[in-house]
């Protein structure tokens, strides 16, 4: 895996990249708002190099097979070849998809990742997890495969709302849980909605955040072990999202880093009753998490098909839903069964505390 890295001019880096990879036709995938917000200002002189703009519709009810489907028909007829490369600017979604549709193009064609969100710059766009969502599920159908290179400019994050912020944040928190006391109360003290306007500021934040997952993935990249840490709070984000999206009547969709965040305070109440994790530690993440999220638009009658939701899990061990959970910060348990009243518990003190 390629170490993600800043850069002041993301257009030069890019036709460096494609010139180290030999690729002369680069596609560029972008959704409708990178289209309008970043892509402008991307300035890529290319010369002779061929440059096809691929964009779709942004957010992730997009982030589906027919979406793919399209992609792959806009590649085949402007002639794409296994030496061509997809670059994906964007956020989650745009990251997520493209690296999937690359992946499966004829077997496989070079991609790029350009994340312009704070979300995908600290987890969508690094570790090599492609994939698409399907049949109502987060994430179903995916791939293993890490972009050729992942190029950060920090400056695009003043072009995001702070609910873009702070969901890129709830990612952030999950790592400094699963990283040490001292970046637990770090991230802690950051406030994600302003931080988008101070560049200097943002890039060791982003580059701490990503070292935690970075380490993490380079040891165990197929998720065999280790790397299931990296799903803390995730089994019940995937959850909501899910539930959510499966809902006809309802246009609400919760973002993934508020989801996360949601998850990290059902997993932290979790690891106090199964793992023993410090209250005082869990009340105080809690609390924060609360300040910046809110709770999450469900009710008890939801309880049965969130627990029919996380049945599909892909974590699962044995056929039973099992957590990542937490002994204390920065100590995290794998594979760990939670029976449906203890989730139904967990759900509650999400709720009401």
């Amino acid at each position: 895996m390629t170490p993600p890295v800043f850069v002041a001019d993301v257009g030069n880096a890019l036709l460096k990249m494609a010139a180290e990879c030999n690729a002369t036709h680069l596609f560029m995938l972008t959704d409708s708002n990178t289209l309008r917000c970043c892509m402008p200002t991307l300035q890529l002189q290319h010369g002779e190099k061929e440059v096809t703009l691929l964009s779709i519709e942004a957010g992730e009810h997009n982030k589906g097979l027919s979406t793919a489907v399209t992609l792959w028909q806009q590649l085949i007829a402007h002639g794409a070849t296994r030496s061509s490369m997809l670059v994906n600017l964007g956020g989650g979604v745009v990251c997520d998809m493209g690296g999937f549709v690359a992946t499966t193009f004829k077997r496989g064609m070079p991609f790029v990742n350009i994340p312009t969100t704070l979300l995908a710059m600290v987890d969508a766009a690094t570790g090599g997890k492609n994939g698409i969502n399907f049949e109502g599920l987060k994430n179903e159908i995916g791939t293993f495969a890490n972009a050729r290179a992942t190029l950060l400019h920090t400056r695009w994050l003043t072009t995001l709302s702070d609910e873009e912020m702070l969901s890129g944040y709830g990612e952030m928190l999950k790592h400094a849980l699963l990283a040490d006391e001292r970046h637990w109360a770090d991230v802690l003290l950051m406030d994600a909605t302003t931080a988008k306007h101070h560049a200097a500021y943002m890039e060791p934040v982003i580059a701490r955040s990503l070292q935690v997952k970075t380490d993490i993935v380079a040891q165990d990249p197929h998720e065999k072990g280790l790397r299931k840490v990296l799903n803390l709070g995730h089994t019940t984000a995937h959850a909501l999202e899910s539930l959510l999206m499966q809902r006809p009547t309802s246009s609400f969709l919760l973002p993934h880093g508020h989801a996360v965040a949601h998850g990290l305070v059902a997993a932290l109440y979790m690891s106090c009753v199964l793992c023993g994790f410090p209250i005082d530690k869990m009340r105080k993440t809690v609390a924060h998490i609360r300040q910046c999220y809110g709770r999450p638009p469900i009710t008890c009658d939801d309880y049965d098909a969130l627990f029919d939701i996380i049945q599909h899990d892909k974590k699962n061990w044995n056929n039973q839903p099992a957590f990542v959970l937490l002994e204390d910060i920065g100590s995290a348990r794998t594979d760990v069964a939670v029976d449906k009243q203890l989730f139904c518990e967990a759900l509650d003190f999400v709720r009401e505390g």
